[in-house]
């Protein structure tokens, strides 16, 4: 009993060690690629179910999957009528695990853990140590399977074992025992291969593999249900779709299985040869998943009218004057392959209360809204606990493997926080000039005014472009940014010489000059924080002109 215990568990062990290690490295390996793809191709839904499925049944993980799907809607940058197809490719494509458990690759195992040791040891480049790592996992894993095949084999020798698999039998327990085991260790793809393994070892039979199989779908929206509590409305509907894709495939499924059971044990059974408990129980779990993608996708649109209906709109939890985040945080599930992608887009909504900052302060420059002055000054505080927070989650995430495109950006990331800061220094400094200017009675000159105006526009049209070229990582912006840098810096030196020419003319008074000049270098200077910001996505920066 004891040897047969300890061989199980280590086989267990190997096994989950396997996965989880071949998932990660397959992420890390090539997950911008692939994740940059996963957003592209979802404009059809036909071709978002295909994609899907191909990008699950690579990283092995369909919790990862639709963990980046409501990542990229919570960010709003994919909708929820595109992500319907990618949740119903990745049930399709998280099957891929139950199929290779269910190949006689065990013999193998020794020689792919080998080679994948070897590479890892001795290579010298990062993605062929990652690429090695992906061999390692997936020799771990087949060697955990030879483990527990053997152990499991032995348990038809304890009769009080046995009688608990003989209550899998009741339909009910076998769901609930596949809902709470996927439950826990998150993904189906550990339990039904599991079940692969059961069902070949003859502890469990066909019929109660079939809803143990939909109990284990259940489970499987455990992280996509825990990515989405705390995100936009958008992303908990994306969310609840994959848990209605699995719960209306289930009872569907269940209502056949009630009025023909036997007919559907005999065609997958034919399908899989007979006796072949393995293939079985894998095939079964990929016939189920495309049954419920063919019933479904035509209903598609209805889903979402009804996901609409059930979680309607309302003011989202970010409404109000609490300060928090609302892409990253404790509260939020972290995985490396979209943590980047949760941090860049929290930054951006740091760099868009900047900007709100920007023009409010301008209008109390410029008309007298002094009452925009506290409404700066409080959002100026709520930028500082961004930028503060942001940066402690840099630090943390800094201590994890992230895709290897991902880890190079996580420095850089760091420079565009202080500079999104710094800029909003500057719209606080305006603030004070503006209170200044009207407790003082100054007042510019038109010329002063219409040259401060014109040189603001073009620092908003700049710091605008180049959020837009960080979130993207699109250089396409960077000519007009290096147009708008060079117009901003020869605009500063010929309105200062103007306004040096005004004051010895006595057109404009010295403290009126003093607050111009000032405003004049600020306004600058948010330029040059502004192109930081655009030169943060480029690998190489651009050689200054002489």
């Amino acid at each position: 009993m004891y040897t047969m215990l300890t061989e199980l568990l280590s086989g267990l062990a190997l096994f989950l060690f396997g996965m989880k290690f071949m998932s990660e490295s397959l992420q890390k390996a090539a997950g911008e690629k692939l994740r940059d793809i996963l957003n592209s191709v979802t404009k059809n839904k036909y071709v978002a179910v295909l994609f899907g499925a191909l990008f699950t049944a690579v990283i092995q993980s369909s919790g990862a999957t639709t963990v980046m799907e409501v990542s990229f809607v919570n960010a709003g940058i994919m909708t929820l009528e595109q992500s319907v197809g990618i949740t119903f490719g990745a049930n399709i494509g998280t099957t891929i695990t139950s199929q290779l458990v269910s190949l006689k690759l065990t013999a193998a195992a020794p020689f792919i853990i080998f080679i994948g040791a070897a590479i890892i040891m001795f290579g010298k480049k990062p993605f062929m140590r990652k690429v090695a790592e992906i061999i390692f996992g997936f020799g771990s894993l087949f060697l955990g399977i030879n483990f527990m095949t053997g152990a499991l084999g032995s348990l038809q020798d304890f009769p009080t074992i046995m009688h608990v698999f003989a209550c899998l039998e009741n339909p009910f327990v076998a769901v609930l025992l596949g809902f709470v085991l996927t439950f826990i260790v998150q993904s189906s793809s550990v339990t039904v291969s599991v079940l692969v393994l059961l069902a070949d070892s003859g502890l469990v039979g066909l019929l109660s593999c079939l809803y143990f199989i939909l109990g284990a779908n259940i489970g499987s929206c455990t992280p996509a249900v825990m990515a989405g509590l705390n995100s936009s409305k958008e992303a908990k509907r994306t969310a609840f779709i994959h848990v209605m894709f699995n719960v209306i495939g289930m009872v569907v499924i269940s209502a056949i299985l009630f009025f023909a059971k036997d007919w559907v044990v005999d065609t997958v059974s034919a399908l899989s040869g007979v006796g072949n408990s393995k293939r079985f129980v894998a095939n079964a779990d990929t016939l189920f998943k495309t049954f419920q993608c063919l019933i479904l996708l035509p209903c598609s649109g209805g889903l979402v009218k009804l996901v609409r209906l059930m979680i309607p709109e309302g003011e989202e939890e970010s409404g109000g004057t609490e300060r928090k985040l609302l892409y990253i945080g404790k509260n939020r599930r972290f995985m490396e392959s979209t943590a980047v992608i949760d941090i860049v887009h929290e930054i951006e909504r740091m760099a868009r209360m900047v900007q709100d900052n920007l023009i409010m302060s301008m209008d109390a420059l410029f008309y007298d809204k002094l009452e925009n002055v506290e409404k700066v000054q409080q959002q100026e505080l709520y930028i500082d606990y961004l930028s503060n927070e942001i940066t402690e989650y840099l630090v943390e995430t800094n201590k994890y493997q992230l895709p290897l495109s991902d880890a190079a950006r996580i420095g850089s990331l760091f420079h565009v926080v202080i500079d999104v800061e710094r800029i909003g220094d500057h719209a606080v400094n305006v603030t004070e000039a503006a209170v200044k200017k009207r407790d003082r009675g100054i007042r510019f000159t038109e010329e002063g005014g219409d040259e401060l105006t014109d040189v603001f526009m073009d620092v908003l049209d700049i710091y605008d472009k180049s959020i837009e070229m960080f979130v993207t990582e699109n250089p396409e912006n960077l000519g007009e940014i290096t147009y708008l840098e060079d117009n901003i810096d020869r605009k500063q030196i010929d309105y200062q010489e103007g306004h040096v020419r005004r004051m010895s003319m006595g057109r404009c008074s010295i403290e009126a000059g003093l607050i111009f000049t000032d405003l004049l270098i600020g306004l600058e200077r948010i330029g040059d924080h502004a192109v930081n910001i655009a030169y943060s996505v480029l690998k190489e920066k651009p050689e200054e002109d002489a």
